[in-house]
């Protein structure tokens, strides 16, 4: 009798397991907390939280035409911001989030108040081996207002004209 009541509590215990699959939405929540302690983690100049959420062989495309760095080419242009105790701050105002079918893939979409104003950011994360979510691609962009776009144009043109020619070299 002990043996069949012993029996009877193991399928009990073992039906009371969650058996709840996680779901896209609760994913979604996650990676949001994720940018925003990115975003946060920079705004704090807290180097270990900001670097740590991005993957080994994550990828950091800045505003400037330039800034197409690896993690360790971002790591060495950002550390001086950090050091100083102030990197820059992004908050999201809006923010789009997409996850794979497989959901070991996330990509997604953010406007950002910065201090460069109206921003837009677009990333993709993976899930690593640890389960955990990782940036690894991200870019920044300014915005540019349609009406403005001739003087901006205008402002890069200098500039962008020599690096246009390097590149097409």
């Amino acid at each position: 009798m002990r043996k069949v009541i012993l029996i009877i509590l193991g399928f009990v215990l073992f039906g009371c397991k969650s058996s709840q699959p996680i779901s896209k939405i609760n994913q979604e929540g996650e990676i949001n907390l994720i940018l925003n302690d990115w975003h946060k983690a920079a705004a704090e100049a807290n180097f270990n939280n900001y670097f740590n959420t991005m993957a080994d062989d994550a990828i950091f495309i800045g505003t400037d035409a330039t800034e197409n760095w690896n993690k360790q080419e971002f790591i060495k242009f950002a550390k001086p911001y950090f050091d100083r105790g102030k990197a820059w701050s992004f908050t999201s105002l809006e923010r789009n989030v997409y996850i794979s079918s497989d959901m070991k893939m996330a990509w997604f979409d953010e406007l950002l108040n910065t201090q460069m104003k109206i921003c837009r950011g677009s990333g993709v994360l993976i899930m690593d081996e640890n389960g955990n979510w990782k940036i690894k691609h991200y870019v920044l962009s300014m915005t540019v207002p349609n009406d403005n776009v001739d003087e901006v144009v205008k402002i890069k043109s200098l500039l962008e004209d020599k690096e246009i020619e390097k590149l097409k070299n």
